[in-house]
């Protein structure tokens, strides 16, 4: 793992488990300060920490980095190759004509590859996987069970599909005529680049014109929606829910959290942040935090939300002032000019409320 040993290190380490949830024969971390408190009380036979750390009564790894060694440790544990089958094709897969298949592939059960599509060495396509014609698969790819990927569409490397998946589908093209809508031909195409995770029942879909493109290194949540020629910048993380319309540019590094909806056309810069169900209607700078709907600076929403709340009480605040101002109107038209000089007194009372 890259880390340094400190105290016993003849320890069995069967699994691995939260600092709370951990027991004898699991190894935890602690990379959040606020969960500090449990160290002492874990039942953890080791844990990962920080270099900079105190000593701590059972044996650890010490890393600068404690929660991605703890990333490291999970894979050794990690049960991914479970639902893989055996080495080569199943028999009750359909493997077209001119289909390119490269070494050491595990084609599962039901799966279709149509003509002329090429696959790169060590693919995992599980049960029920359709991919379409003239496709063009990457080395190190997984498709979890029932993926789909329509004709033309290009994945890179080491991508990772998750069951029920869309890639390629038509876009959303549709032109008015007169009463009723024309489809618009779609006749571009999706481009998946190295190193993406695309999450369960995810829909990326295929340009109208050019490419529909989804950036290195970039991650989808499940039930995402990607429209036509949108383009996904490097390294972006889009939660659960999201909906992206045509034609909009997201930058690298952005992160866009669950249910945000962003419009057509638009441009999200880099490194720019969208907090949960925050509404895009207009482009977003670079580097910017968003949230609400419409969408706006998260310190200015915030605000409103603030105000918001208060907004019960002053209303009826309103309410007792308008009803006030009701009888001191009633007041002076009624009398208000009375020997007694009360129209006066009452003229006064109504400039103070």
């Amino acid at each position: 793992m890259g880390a340094r040993l400190a105290g016993d290190g003849a320890v069995r380490i069967s699994g691995v488990a939260g600092i709370r949830e951990a027991g004898e024969g699991q190894i935890t971390f602690l990379a959040n300060p606020r969960y500090e408190e449990h160290v002492a009380r874990t039942r953890a036979s080791a844990i990962i920490l920080h270099d900079d750390m105190a000593p701590v009564p059972i044996p650890s790894l010490r890393s600068p980095a404690p929660y991605v060694t703890f990333l490291e440790v999970l894979k050794l544990f990690s049960d991914a190759g479970a639902e893989q089958p055996e080495m080569g094709i199943h028999p009750t897969a359909v493997i077209e004509e001119g289909v390119d298949l490269g070494p050491f592939h595990r084609i599962g059960p039901f799966v279709v590859i149509g003509r002329g599509t090429r696959i790169g060495q060590r693919a995992v396509i599980l049960a029920g996987c359709y991919i379409g014609p003239g496709c063009v698969i990457g080395e190190d790819c997984v498709f979890q069970p029932r993926v789909v990927v329509h004709h033309g569409t290009v994945v890179g490397d080491r991508v990772l599909v998750h069951a029920g998946a869309v890639l390629g589908a038509d876009g959303f093209g549709q032109a008015p005529d007169g009463e009723r809508y024309r489809k618009i031909p779609q006749i571009g195409h999706v481009l998946i680049e190295d190193d993406v995770e695309i999450g369960a029942n995810s829909t990326i879909d295929r340009a109208t014109i050019g490419v529909t493109r989804i950036g290195r290194g970039s991650r989808l949540d499940n039930l995402v929606m990607i429209a036509h020629n949108v383009e996904v910048g490097e390294n972006t993380i889009i939660c659960a829910q999201v909906g992206i319309s045509g034609s909009t540019r997201v930058g690298r590094h952005v992160t866009l959290a669950g249910q945000a909806g962003v419009v057509g056309h638009i441009e999200i810069g880099d490194g720019a942040r969208v907090g949960a169900q925050g509404g895009v209607t207009k482009s977003i700078p670079a580097g910017e935090s968003y949230s609400g709907y419409p969408a706006q600076p998260h310190v200015r929403a915030t605000r409103g939300y603030a105000a918001l709340r208060q907004l019960p009480e002053a209303l009826r605040r309103l309410h007792r002032a308008e009803s006030r101002l009701r009888e001191l109107e009633e007041r002076l038209g009624g009398g208000g000019t009375t020997a007694g000089g009360h129209g006066t007194n009452d003229r006064k009372e109504l400039e103070t409320e």
